[in-house]
């Protein structure tokens, strides 16, 4: 139990962090800023794979492939009916300064809103993985979610600074995006601790959660400014580092 108040608290600070970066870089080229995103995109992918849907299939006995198949199609749907009803995040990270005053907010708010439901099934990903028993899968997952959190961390700042919000709120609204993980974290671990039955669903339906951010909000962004070459060797990079680290370190 230590392990996991650990892992909830590390994924909500490492929004936080992020927030901090942003308070002190401002917003970052988008080359750089591709390129991290990238990095935690390969980790990601790695963690979802490795941490949580192979051992749904090790977990389903017989039926783990068509369990594992089912959660991963589960999880996306899940964050793709999200999506339907808050706007997706690549598309949100300027805030048009042409705008009414209250238009730019309003869009702020729905990002803010966005960040926090995409939060929530990433932090429940990171609690259901301690259900396999093996930390290593677990601290993988928490690893990579907690890498994509400080690039996300950073990117709720500036808009929310750039239709007039005090630094203090924003500070403040960046934290409760990280609480929302560290609640999400606590559900996914109590859930599969209580019905030990819906562990390889629940496996599967987080690693589908995590590739669908992955393919649908953090590839595009890393796509959109002129550097996909520079980002796609980045994930390549995240994933190949998570792959030894499961290897040797699991």
């Amino acid at each position: 139990m230590e392990w996991v108040w650990i892992t909830a608290l590390g994924v909500g600070m490492a929004t936080v962090l992020g927030a901090v970066l942003g308070f002190a870089i401002g917003e970052l080229p988008h080359r750089f800023n591709d390129l991290i995103l990238g990095f935690a995109a390969g980790v990601m992918l790695c963690a979802a794979v490795l941490g949580l849907i192979v051992p749904a299939v090790e977990q389903g006995g017989r039926f783990g492939g068509i369990i594992a198949v089912a959660g991963v199609g589960l999880g996306a749907l899940t964050l793709s009916l999200l999506d339907r009803f808050t706007p997706h995040l690549h598309k949100l990270v300027g805030v048009d300064e042409e705008n009414h005053a209250d238009s730019s907010l309003n869009k702020v708010v729905l990002f803010v809103i966005a960040v926090g439901l995409h939060n929530l099934p990433e932090g429940v990903a990171a609690g259901v993985s301690f259900g396999t028993g093996e930390l290593a899968d677990a601290l993988t997952v928490a690893g990579g979610i907690a890498l994509q959190n400080i690039p996300e961390g950073m990117v709720i700042i500036a808009p929310l600074l750039m239709v007039g919000v005090s630094r203090r709120r924003t500070f403040l609204i960046a934290v409760s995006t990280g609480v929302v993980e560290v609640v999400g974290t606590l559900l996914g671990y109590f859930a599969v601790s209580v019905v030990t039955g819906i562990l390889p669903i629940a496996l599967a339906f987080a690693g589908g959660a995590m590739l669908y951010v992955v393919s649908d909000e953090m590839i595009p962004e890393t796509h959109s400014h002129g550097y996909e070459r520079g980002a796609t060797w980045a994930l390549l990079a995240g994933f190949a580092l998570m792959l030894l680290v499961d290897a040797y370190l699991g």
